[in-house]
């Protein structure tokens, strides 16, 4: 799964790195959590360029007749995603690149969960493959305004994250970007082509401080390693 993340970049790179004219200034983001705004790219079919959003965390569906639903709906899983009523409309029409450079998964020891931090070797941004929804309140129901939310989209772990956890987010490779955000692709096979584990030889990961395991921590703290000799390879487990 993937229920925390960080995007600790700078915007010129983060416009740069994904194809986008212009993106505004972005505090660092250590411990991203559900229900919080997240930053986003989307296709924007009328001037056929990417653009970029921010969209709270948790996916609602628009015919939820409340959005609480959306706290829980934080990932979908890719294997089922096109069958799911809750993600089948969205994962058809509505794709969205969520924008990170790391996640945290956690592994139970000793009766505790210590964090793990995951990033690319290079430490570069990516895209977690997600998709959005527009909510709306009922046209009987006044209160409440308009909701666009997202999810993010998981597989099953590659062999650094799965000593950690079965499942990690799915990473999307540049090139596959703009098929992801192609609204006129609705081939499924084509698609869950994509949702698979992102190769492990490209990405690091190390143990951190339970700091990150309350959300209102948002410091780079949360991602300093507890121990450099601790740094996850194939030879740890």
């Amino acid at each position: 799964m993937c229920g925390r993340f960080t995007l600790n970049q700078s915007s010129s790179a983060l416009c740069k790195f994904f194809g986008i004219d212009q993106i505004p200034d972005l505090s660092a983001e250590y411990n991203i959590a559900p229900t919080q705004m997240v930053a986003t790219v989307r296709h924007n079919p009328e001037t056929n360029q990417r653009e970029f959003q921010q969209l709270r965390w948790g996916l609602i569906p628009r015919w939820m007749k409340e959005p609480g639903m959306g706290v829980k709906l934080i990932n979908a899983r890719a294997e089922t995603v096109a069958e799911k009523p809750a993600f089948r409309g969205a994962f058809y029409h509505r794709r969205c690149l969520v924008l990170a450079d790391g996640f945290y998964e956690w592994k139970r020891e000793n009766g505790k969960k210590q964090p793990f931090y995951f990033q690319l070797s290079e430490g570069t941004p990516f895209g977690f493959a997600g998709l959005w929804e527009k909510w709306q309140p009922l046209a009987s129901k006044s209160e409440g305004e308009e909701i666009i939310s997202c999810t993010i989209l998981t597989t099953a772990a590659n062999e650094l994250v799965k000593p950690i956890h079965q499942r990690m987010p799915v990473i999307l490779a540049p090139q596959d970007y703009d098929l992801w955000l192609n609204h006129q692709m609705q081939t499924p096979e084509l698609l869950q082509q994509l949702l698979c584990p992102y190769p492990d030889q490209a990405m690091t990961g190390y143990p951190v401080s339970s700091l990150v395991n309350d959300s209102r921590q948002n410091s780079a703290e949360c991602i300093i390693p507890l121990s450099g000799d601790n740094l996850l390879s194939e030879n740890i487990f």
